[in-house]
């Protein structure tokens, strides 16, 4: 018994040791602010480069394949059914136009 308890009050000091080892505290050593905006200053060119040649067109890319394949579908439920359902056609539309247009305004927005 007295053995059980010797080490499960170890474990706990172990685990207080490595608690208080790991969480040092941090001290911001100047103005953090301008520093986060020179480095977005930096790489702004690039993430945008990025973005606007190869993130919006995989995303048109997609949004045009899925736009077509439920304008497909649709037809087919109107063939089958007598009704054409506008709803998803019209929402992956809509998000391709966005996405199509976002890079002409978006980072005026950011």
């Amino acid at each position: 018994m007295k053995m059980k308890r010797l080490n499960l009050i170890l474990s706990a000091l172990l685990v207080i040791i490595m608690i208080a080892c790991s969480c040092a505290t941090v001290f911001a050593a100047g103005d953090v602010s301008s520093a986060i905006e020179s480095t977005w200053n930096d790489a702004k060119s690039q993430i945008q480069n990025v973005v606007n040649n190869v993130v919006f067109p995989v995303l048109d890319m997609i949004l045009a394949i899925l736009f077509f394949v439920k304008i497909g579908s649709a037809y087919f439920d109107y063939r089958k059914h007598g009704q054409f359902e506008f709803t998803a056609p019209a929402i992956l539309f809509a998000c391709l136009i966005f996405t199509i247009t976002a890079p002409l305004y978006i980072w005026s927005v950011i």
